[in-house]
Protein backbone atom coordinates (compact mmCIF):
# COMPACT_ATOMS: atom_id res chain seq x y z
CA UNK A 1 0.00 0.00 0.00
CA UNK A 2 1.33 3.34 -1.00
CA UNK A 3 1.86 6.15 1.78
CA UNK A 4 -0.65 8.21 0.24
CA UNK A 5 -3.26 5.00 0.34
CA UNK A 6 -2.01 4.49 3.69
CA UNK A 7 -2.82 8.24 4.75
CA UNK A 8 -6.06 8.20 3.10
CA UNK A 9 -7.40 5.73 5.46
CA UNK A 10 -6.66 7.62 8.82
CA UNK A 11 -8.47 10.83 9.49
CA UNK A 12 -7.03 14.05 9.10
CA UNK A 13 -9.06 15.06 12.54
CA UNK A 14 -10.21 13.25 15.10
CA UNK A 15 -14.32 12.23 15.43
CA UNK A 16 -14.40 12.70 18.38
CA UNK A 17 -14.24 15.51 20.58
CA UNK A 18 -11.65 14.01 23.37
CA UNK A 19 -9.24 11.90 22.09
CA UNK A 20 -7.61 9.19 24.39
CA UNK A 21 -4.16 10.89 25.51
CA UNK A 22 -1.65 8.39 25.56
CA UNK A 23 -1.35 7.25 29.48
CA UNK A 24 -5.19 6.43 29.20
CA UNK A 25 -4.32 4.64 25.67
CA UNK A 26 -1.79 2.31 27.46
CA UNK A 27 -3.07 2.26 30.63
CA UNK A 28 -6.84 0.70 29.35
CA UNK A 29 -4.46 -1.43 26.51
CA UNK A 30 -2.91 -3.00 29.84
CA UNK A 31 -6.77 -3.77 31.70
CA UNK A 32 -6.46 -7.95 32.34
CA UNK A 33 -8.85 -9.73 30.31
CA UNK A 34 -10.28 -10.84 33.62
CA UNK A 35 -11.52 -7.76 34.30
CA UNK A 36 -12.89 -7.06 30.84
CA UNK A 37 -14.72 -10.12 31.47
CA UNK A 38 -16.02 -9.65 34.91
CA UNK A 39 -17.01 -6.00 33.52
CA UNK A 40 -19.44 -7.83 31.48
CA UNK A 41 -21.92 -9.55 33.76
CA UNK A 42 -24.20 -7.37 34.64
CA UNK A 43 -25.99 -9.59 37.28
CA UNK A 44 -24.61 -8.75 40.18
CA UNK A 45 -25.01 -11.29 42.22
CA UNK A 46 -24.06 -13.67 39.03
CA UNK A 47 -21.07 -11.93 39.04
CA UNK A 48 -20.20 -12.36 42.90
CA UNK A 49 -20.76 -16.03 42.43
CA UNK A 50 -18.41 -16.21 39.30
CA UNK A 51 -15.33 -14.02 41.24
CA UNK A 52 -16.16 -16.78 43.94
CA UNK A 53 -16.07 -19.57 42.02
CA UNK A 54 -12.69 -18.54 40.09
CA UNK A 55 -11.14 -17.90 43.51
CA UNK A 56 -11.86 -21.05 44.42
CA UNK A 57 -10.40 -22.73 41.21
CA UNK A 58 -7.42 -20.38 41.53
CA UNK A 59 -6.69 -21.48 45.24
CA UNK A 60 -6.71 -25.45 44.44
CA UNK A 61 -4.64 -25.16 41.37
CA UNK A 62 -2.23 -22.92 43.14
CA UNK A 63 -2.52 -19.53 41.16
CA UNK A 64 -1.43 -16.17 42.27
CA UNK A 65 -1.74 -14.37 39.45
CA UNK A 66 -4.57 -14.03 36.54
CA UNK A 67 -2.34 -14.44 33.37
CA UNK A 68 -1.04 -17.74 34.90
CA UNK A 69 -4.54 -19.24 33.76
CA UNK A 70 -2.96 -19.72 30.46
CA UNK A 71 -1.19 -22.71 31.93
CA UNK A 72 -4.30 -24.56 33.28
CA UNK A 73 -4.50 -27.63 31.32
CA UNK A 74 -7.70 -30.09 31.09
CA UNK A 75 -6.02 -31.98 33.93
CA UNK A 76 -6.36 -29.08 36.71
CA UNK A 77 -9.77 -28.85 35.39
CA UNK A 78 -10.76 -32.58 35.99
CA UNK A 79 -8.98 -32.85 39.54
CA UNK A 80 -11.28 -29.45 40.90
CA UNK A 81 -14.02 -31.19 39.62
CA UNK A 82 -12.96 -35.12 41.45
CA UNK A 83 -12.21 -32.38 44.22
CA UNK A 84 -16.03 -30.91 43.94
CA UNK A 85 -17.60 -34.49 44.18
CA UNK A 86 -15.74 -35.60 46.90
CA UNK A 87 -16.79 -32.35 48.73
CA UNK A 88 -20.45 -33.59 47.73
CA UNK A 89 -21.48 -30.24 46.34
CA UNK A 90 -25.14 -30.47 44.99
CA UNK A 91 -24.63 -31.47 40.78
CA UNK A 92 -25.90 -27.93 40.25
CA UNK A 93 -23.46 -25.85 42.27
CA UNK A 94 -20.90 -28.26 39.95
CA UNK A 95 -22.42 -27.23 37.27
CA UNK A 96 -22.36 -23.94 38.15
CA UNK A 97 -18.66 -23.48 39.13
CA UNK A 98 -17.70 -25.40 35.53
CA UNK A 99 -19.63 -23.01 33.93
CA UNK A 100 -18.62 -20.08 35.20
CA UNK A 101 -14.68 -21.38 34.57
CA UNK A 102 -15.42 -22.34 31.04
CA UNK A 103 -17.21 -18.74 30.36
CA UNK A 104 -14.25 -17.21 31.49
CA UNK A 105 -11.91 -19.60 29.40
CA UNK A 106 -13.93 -19.03 26.04
CA UNK A 107 -13.63 -15.42 26.78
CA UNK A 108 -9.80 -15.29 27.31
CA UNK A 109 -9.75 -17.60 24.25
CA UNK A 110 -11.61 -14.79 22.13
CA UNK A 111 -9.11 -12.34 23.16
CA UNK A 112 -6.07 -14.59 22.21
CA UNK A 113 -4.93 -14.50 26.16
CA UNK A 114 -5.12 -18.38 26.72
CA UNK A 115 -4.34 -20.86 23.84
CA UNK A 116 -7.25 -23.56 24.08
CA UNK A 117 -10.77 -23.20 26.70
CA UNK A 118 -9.54 -26.07 28.95
CA UNK A 119 -12.86 -26.29 30.41
CA UNK A 120 -14.12 -27.50 27.41
CA UNK A 121 -15.09 -31.22 26.87
CA UNK A 122 -14.69 -32.09 31.01
CA UNK A 123 -18.13 -32.87 31.60
CA UNK A 124 -20.62 -31.84 34.15
CA UNK A 125 -23.26 -33.90 36.49
CA UNK A 126 -26.58 -34.34 34.81
CA UNK A 127 -29.43 -32.46 35.37
CA UNK A 128 -30.92 -33.70 38.21
CA UNK A 129 -34.59 -32.38 36.89
CA UNK A 130 -36.12 -30.08 34.54
CA UNK A 131 -38.53 -29.06 37.27
CA UNK A 132 -37.47 -25.86 38.75
CA UNK A 133 -37.00 -26.42 43.08
CA UNK A 134 -39.13 -23.74 44.04
CA UNK A 135 -42.86 -24.97 44.53
CA UNK A 136 -45.74 -22.68 43.51
CA UNK A 137 -48.60 -21.98 45.43
CA UNK A 138 -51.62 -23.58 44.58
CA UNK A 139 -54.72 -21.59 42.92
CA UNK A 140 -56.89 -21.52 46.53
CA UNK A 141 -53.45 -20.60 47.86
CA UNK A 142 -52.61 -17.53 45.92
CA UNK A 143 -56.37 -16.55 46.24
CA UNK A 144 -55.77 -16.41 50.16
CA UNK A 145 -52.75 -14.98 49.62
CA UNK A 146 -53.97 -11.92 48.04
CA UNK A 147 -56.59 -11.39 50.68
CA UNK A 148 -54.54 -11.65 53.58
CA UNK A 149 -53.26 -7.72 53.68
CA UNK A 150 -56.78 -6.89 55.60
CA UNK A 151 -57.74 -2.75 55.68
CA UNK A 152 -57.11 0.27 54.34
CA UNK A 153 -53.92 1.49 55.65
CA UNK A 154 -51.30 2.47 53.52
CA UNK A 155 -49.56 -0.17 54.44
CA UNK A 156 -52.12 -2.39 53.49
CA UNK A 157 -52.70 -0.98 50.08
CA UNK A 158 -48.76 -1.37 49.14
CA UNK A 159 -48.69 -4.63 50.34
CA UNK A 160 -52.19 -5.99 47.83
CA UNK A 161 -50.57 -4.40 45.42
CA UNK A 162 -47.07 -5.97 45.24
CA UNK A 163 -48.37 -9.91 45.56
CA UNK A 164 -50.46 -8.73 43.09
CA UNK A 165 -47.59 -7.44 40.69
CA UNK A 166 -45.54 -10.49 41.97
CA UNK A 167 -48.29 -13.20 41.47
CA UNK A 168 -49.78 -11.43 38.05
CA UNK A 169 -46.75 -11.17 36.11
CA UNK A 170 -44.50 -13.23 37.35
CA UNK A 171 -41.39 -10.22 38.18
CA UNK A 172 -38.08 -11.10 40.14
CA UNK A 173 -37.97 -9.11 43.30
CA UNK A 174 -34.85 -7.25 42.25
CA UNK A 175 -37.67 -6.37 38.75
CA UNK A 176 -40.13 -4.95 41.59
CA UNK A 177 -37.23 -2.83 43.62
CA UNK A 178 -36.47 -1.19 40.22
CA UNK A 179 -40.10 -0.10 39.26
CA UNK A 180 -41.15 3.96 38.90
CA UNK A 181 -43.81 5.06 38.88
CA UNK A 182 -43.84 5.95 35.09
CA UNK A 183 -43.04 2.06 35.04
CA UNK A 184 -46.90 2.12 34.57
CA UNK A 185 -47.98 3.82 30.92
CA UNK A 186 -50.48 2.97 28.18
CA UNK A 187 -49.73 1.25 25.26
CA UNK A 188 -52.24 0.45 22.34
CA UNK A 189 -54.55 1.47 25.27
CA UNK A 190 -53.85 -1.23 27.62
CA UNK A 191 -52.18 -0.52 30.92
CA UNK A 192 -48.53 -1.95 30.69
CA UNK A 193 -45.58 -2.16 33.28
CA UNK A 194 -42.39 -1.58 31.60
CA UNK A 195 -39.85 -3.65 33.18
CA UNK A 196 -36.26 -3.55 33.37
CA UNK A 197 -34.36 -7.82 33.35
CA UNK A 198 -31.47 -8.98 33.62
CA UNK A 199 -28.93 -8.03 31.18
CA UNK A 200 -30.42 -4.63 30.98
CA UNK A 201 -33.09 -5.63 28.58
CA UNK A 202 -36.29 -3.87 28.84
CA UNK A 203 -39.90 -5.48 28.64
CA UNK A 204 -43.41 -4.09 28.97
CA UNK A 205 -46.10 -6.35 29.99
CA UNK A 206 -49.86 -5.52 29.82
CA UNK A 207 -50.93 -5.52 33.29
CA UNK A 208 -53.95 -7.41 35.20
CA UNK A 209 -56.75 -5.28 35.47
CA UNK A 210 -56.93 -6.32 39.13
CA UNK A 211 -53.18 -5.34 39.64
CA UNK A 212 -53.90 -2.53 37.95
CA UNK A 213 -56.88 -1.00 39.88
CA UNK A 214 -54.66 -1.69 43.16
CA UNK A 215 -52.06 0.22 42.24
CA UNK A 216 -53.79 3.13 41.31
CA UNK A 217 -55.67 2.68 44.78
CA UNK A 218 -52.31 2.74 46.58
CA UNK A 219 -50.47 5.11 44.74
CA UNK A 220 -53.57 7.52 45.11
CA UNK A 221 -53.58 6.88 48.97
CA UNK A 222 -49.62 7.23 48.67
CA UNK A 223 -49.71 10.86 46.80
CA UNK A 224 -47.24 9.13 44.79
CA UNK A 225 -48.84 8.87 41.44
CA UNK A 226 -47.67 12.35 40.43
CA UNK A 227 -43.79 12.03 41.04
CA UNK A 228 -43.31 10.10 38.08
CA UNK A 229 -39.68 9.24 38.58
CA UNK A 230 -39.78 7.85 41.76
CA UNK A 231 -40.23 4.22 43.11
CA UNK A 232 -43.22 2.71 42.51
CA UNK A 233 -42.76 0.51 45.98
CA UNK A 234 -41.45 2.55 49.49
CA UNK A 235 -41.23 2.32 52.87
CA UNK A 236 -44.82 3.22 54.98
CA UNK A 237 -42.89 4.07 58.09
CA UNK A 238 -39.88 5.31 59.29
CA UNK A 239 -37.02 3.80 58.98
CA UNK A 240 -33.04 3.91 60.41
CA UNK A 241 -32.32 5.98 57.34
CA UNK A 242 -35.16 7.88 57.42
CA UNK A 243 -35.73 8.00 53.58
CA UNK A 244 -38.75 7.54 52.56
CA UNK A 245 -38.25 8.54 49.06
CA UNK A 246 -36.22 5.13 48.20
CA UNK A 247 -37.16 2.04 46.58
CA UNK A 248 -38.07 -1.05 48.70
CA UNK A 249 -35.37 -2.86 48.17
CA UNK A 250 -34.93 -6.47 46.92
CA UNK A 251 -34.12 -7.53 50.73
CA UNK A 252 -37.29 -6.09 52.10
CA UNK A 253 -39.25 -7.30 49.08
CA UNK A 254 -38.52 -10.64 50.49
CA UNK A 255 -39.28 -9.72 53.99
CA UNK A 256 -42.63 -8.49 52.98
CA UNK A 257 -43.57 -11.83 51.11
CA UNK A 258 -42.37 -14.05 53.52
CA UNK A 259 -44.23 -12.67 56.18
CA UNK A 260 -47.60 -13.28 54.52
CA UNK A 261 -46.55 -16.70 53.18
CA UNK A 262 -45.42 -17.70 57.03
CA UNK A 263 -49.05 -16.31 57.97
CA UNK A 264 -50.62 -18.80 54.93
CA UNK A 265 -48.48 -21.47 56.12
CA UNK A 266 -46.18 -22.19 53.57
CA UNK A 267 -43.11 -19.60 54.66
CA UNK A 268 -41.58 -19.08 51.47
CA UNK A 269 -39.62 -16.39 49.57
CA UNK A 270 -40.72 -14.08 46.75
CA UNK A 271 -39.32 -16.73 44.01
CA UNK A 272 -42.29 -18.62 44.99
CA UNK A 273 -44.57 -15.92 43.36
CA UNK A 274 -42.59 -16.37 40.27
CA UNK A 275 -42.77 -19.90 40.54
CA UNK A 276 -46.71 -19.68 41.03
CA UNK A 277 -47.07 -17.30 38.05
CA UNK A 278 -45.06 -19.25 35.43
CA UNK A 279 -46.81 -22.41 36.58
CA UNK A 280 -50.31 -21.32 36.62
CA UNK A 281 -49.84 -19.20 33.12
CA UNK A 282 -48.45 -22.79 31.36
CA UNK A 283 -51.07 -24.96 33.23
CA UNK A 284 -53.72 -22.60 31.33
CA UNK A 285 -52.45 -23.10 28.09
CA UNK A 286 -50.43 -20.23 27.69
CA UNK A 287 -47.40 -20.59 24.85
CA UNK A 288 -44.36 -21.70 26.35
CA UNK A 289 -42.60 -19.17 24.08
CA UNK A 290 -44.59 -16.50 25.34
CA UNK A 291 -43.79 -17.14 28.94
CA UNK A 292 -40.33 -17.24 27.79
CA UNK A 293 -40.35 -13.53 27.14
CA UNK A 294 -43.00 -12.46 29.75
CA UNK A 295 -40.45 -14.07 32.03
CA UNK A 296 -37.07 -12.60 30.89
CA UNK A 297 -35.81 -15.63 30.20
CA UNK A 298 -32.29 -15.82 27.89
CA UNK A 299 -32.96 -19.93 27.12
CA UNK A 300 -36.27 -21.13 26.80
CA UNK A 301 -35.32 -24.12 29.19
CA UNK A 302 -34.89 -22.51 31.77
CA UNK A 303 -39.26 -21.83 31.17
CA UNK A 304 -39.72 -25.28 30.68
CA UNK A 305 -38.24 -25.69 34.69
CA UNK A 306 -42.05 -24.15 35.31
CA UNK A 307 -43.93 -26.48 33.23
CA UNK A 308 -45.73 -29.05 35.73
CA UNK A 309 -48.18 -30.17 33.01
CA UNK A 310 -47.32 -33.55 33.18
CA UNK A 311 -46.95 -34.43 36.83
CA UNK A 312 -50.02 -32.28 38.10
CA UNK A 313 -50.54 -34.53 41.18
CA UNK A 314 -54.41 -34.76 40.47
CA UNK A 315 -53.74 -36.25 37.01
CA UNK A 316 -52.07 -39.13 38.85
CA UNK A 317 -53.24 -42.77 38.10
CA UNK A 318 -53.98 -43.12 42.01
CA UNK A 319 -56.94 -41.34 41.50
CA UNK A 320 -57.84 -43.87 38.68
CA UNK A 321 -58.08 -46.73 40.91
CA UNK A 322 -61.19 -47.86 41.81
CA UNK A 323 -61.75 -51.15 43.56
Amino acid sequence: MTTDKARDLVPATPTRSRALTAPEFHQLAQVPPTTDWFANIDNPNTRRAYRNDLQEFMGFVGIVTPAELRLVTRAHVLAWRKDLERRELAGATVRRKLAALSSLFEYLCERNAVPTNSVKGVKRPKVESYEGKTSALGNAQARHLLRLPVGDSLKCLRDRALLSVLLYHGLRRQEVSSLTVSAIHQRRGMPHLQVHGKGGKIRNIPMHSGSHELLTDYLEASGQASDKAGPLFRPIRNNRTGELHRALSPDGIYKIVRGYTTELGVPSGAHVMRATAATNALEHEADIAKVQEWLGHADISTTRMYDRRKSRPEDSPTFKVNY
